[in-house]
């Protein structure tokens, strides 16, 4: 019996000698001293073995032993947490540096790049204009008097309560900067912010328009339909369907718009992606054009519609939340 009594003891001293260098070490001293099938669990077994005069003598010998145990544990592992710590710190200057991620365009300048390179290789040019606009570049000039009704189409920001004065509610002012400044043949399309009193799933107070507009000489709807088609193959795919559907525009006449045709949940949709027509003699005759000698047509686009109808996206809000998860998911920046 005094084998058993002297083991408590030699495993003491094994405890009390043990110095881990690694917090894997002390994990394996853990489960060989105290673990569940540990060295602990078979000396309390073992008490069954020895004489009850001796078992209280015997039960302190294994709680000193478990106590010495636990105590070790608890300090090393404090003092190996922070060594290793401190070490993960440590800045290995033979190392290379860390890469930069490459960032990721905007889906937004993705899409209107690509709309202004499919119309430059038709001969387009960019004109741009002011964002905060007079009511004669904005409306008037554009055949919408102040008491039109075409009007309260368009739900317009004010800037300090003065009626002559808006953020533009589309790029058709930079056509009418461009017609009152050059002669024909004029050939320009313009992208630009535009802001309107408006915000849900659909639809943003601040987005992003490409406007077109060709005047010359004989100029036709029939020209202005195929630089569509053209537009819509390059843009979508040479196997796009699509279709022009008679509307009503202030500045155009004959106005059109046109749909192409979309997959939704397993059915065939139309989903209209632009307006266009023929520039209304009016708006002609304010740019000081003479509209017995030119004629010319007009369009317009919002460019998230066409990043959302793109990327399949359903939610115009995700373009402006700047969450990371989203724009990570379109191409590398160039």
């Amino acid at each position: 019996m005094s084998s058993l009594m002297e083991k408590p003891k030699l495993i003491l001293k094994e405890i009390e000698a043990f110095v881990p260098k690694s917090i894997d070490e002390l994990e394996q001293f853990r489960i060989q001293y105290i673990g569940s099938k540990g060295i602990l669990k078979t000396l309390f077994a073992e008490i069954r073995n020895i004489p009850n005069e001796q078992k209280k003598i015997y039960g302190q010998l294994v709680n000193e032993v478990k106590q010495a145990a636990e105590k070790k544990i608890n300090l090393f592992k404090q003092q190996l947490s922070k060594k290793d710590k401190h070490d993960k710190q440590q800045i290995d200057l033979s190392m290379p540096g860390p890469g930069n991620n490459p960032g990721s365009r905007h889906p937004i300048s993705i899409i209107r790049q690509q709309i202004i390179d499919i119309f430059h290789h038709l001969g387009f040019t960019i004109a741009e204009g002011p964002e905060i606009e007079d009511d004669w570049h904005n409306f008037s000039a554009l055949n919408l008097p102040p008491d039109h009704p075409a009007r309260d189409m368009q739900d317009t920001f004010f800037i300090q309560k003065d009626p002559d004065i808006v953020l533009r509610t589309h790029t058709s002012p930079v056509q009418i900067r461009t017609m009152e400044k050059y002669d024909p043949p004029i050939k320009v399309i313009s992208p630009g912010r535009v802001y309107r009193s408006d915000n849900d799933s659909t639809h943003s107070p601040v987005f992003n328009q490409v406007e077109g507009i060709y005047i010359d000489e004989k100029v036709s709807f029939a020209e202005l339909k195929q630089t569509l088609y053209y537009f819509v193959k390059e843009m979508f795919g040479k196997n796009t369907e699509l279709r022009f559907r008679p509307s009503f525009f202030p500045f155009t006449e004959p106005s059109a718009e046109m749909d192409i045709a979309w997959n939704k949940n397993g059915q065939k949709e139309w989903m209209e992606i632009l307006g266009c027509g023929l520039v209304d003699p009016a708006v002609l005759s304010n740019c000081n054009i003479d509209p017995d000698q030119y004629t010319g047509y007009a369009f317009g686009m919002g460019v998230e519609r066409i990043a959302m109808l793109k990327f399949g996206i359903r939610d115009i809000r995700l373009f402006y939340e700047n969450d990371i998860r989203f724009l990570e998911q379109f191409s590398p920046a160039v």
